[in-house]
């Protein structure tokens, strides 16, 4: 099932999207997406709807360095234990909604990562019971300052801005994200492929390390960590992160 959440004429709604590309239809979900949803008859045509952001989390908690080929072109090396930090829920757009680069940065990263969302309640989760307090998968730019992260040596300021967590366009609850392609581009350039494969620390690992930490709460995203490639964007260019058998999110960039 892919999960999203649409702005119609009727106002605000999570839906399931169903049918081929190009021709997907969104059925109404009555509340909310956990446990089974259940439906409330209407729906509409993707195309005449506004896809919006999947999920409104109450906190996004990302890994960082989780591939050694990025962790070395950031002159480090690979971390023993996760790294985490966390993004505020107001650094959350959806797709197509621009990347607005603040006038204190120089410089604007894009850095395209698998992203999970949590489905319920959770705290203490073993690694080979993450899959029972997932709700599913999505797309994520983890949109990084990269001067104010250096400068500042902690990673709150250049993480936090609000358009810095692009997340879509869907959530896919039945993806096997064992073995799947990463990949971002630049203005149709690729500038990131990598597998999830090449993960140091897998989802599973993710999740008990960060529930040994803090409870995670239904609809919290949890970004996985970016390959190597990463590097500035400018005005008026398009960032588009592709997660193999997810979809697509793309968004332009803006200056403040």
């Amino acid at each position: 099932m892919r999960l999203g959440r649409i702005a119609s004429p009727d106002g605000v709604a999570f839906v399931s999207v169903e049918g081929e590309q190009g021709a997907e239809t969104v059925r109404e979900i009555a509340e909310h997406p956990f446990g089974t949803p259940t439906f409330t008859g209407r729906s509409w045509q993707l195309a005449d709807v506004r896809v919006l952001a999947p999920i409104l989390a109450s906190k996004v908690i990302c890994i960082g360095k989780n591939y050694a080929a990025h962790a070395a072109e950031m002159g480090s090396t690979p971390p023993e234990q996760p790294v985490i930090f966390i993004k505020p829920n107001t650094s959350i757009i959806g797709p197509e909604v621009p990347i607005v680069r603040p006038p204190s940065s120089e410089r604007v990263d894009y850095e395209g990562e698998l992203a999970v969302v949590i489905g319920r309640p959770c705290k203490d989760v073993k690694a080979s019971q993450a899959k029972d307090v997932i709700l599913g998968y999505t797309v994520a730019n983890d949109v990084t300052a990269r001067d104010q992260q250096a400068i500042d040596g902690q990673w709150t300021r250049a993480k936090g801005y609000d358009t810095f967590c692009p997340l879509g366009p869907w959530i896919s609850t039945d993806v096997d994200v064992a073995d799947v392609e990463l990949r971002t581009e630049l203005d149709g350039v690729v500038k990131q492929r990598s597998r999830t494969s090449l993960m140091l620390h897998d989802v599973g690992a993710i999740i008990e390390w960060i529930s040994g930490v803090m409870t995670l709460l239904p609809g919290d995203v949890i970004l996985t960590g970016t390959p190597d490639g990463i590097g500035p964007m400018t005005s008026g260019q398009r960032v588009s992160v592709t997660v193999e058998g997810i979809g697509t999110l793309s968004n332009p960039v803006v200056d403040k």
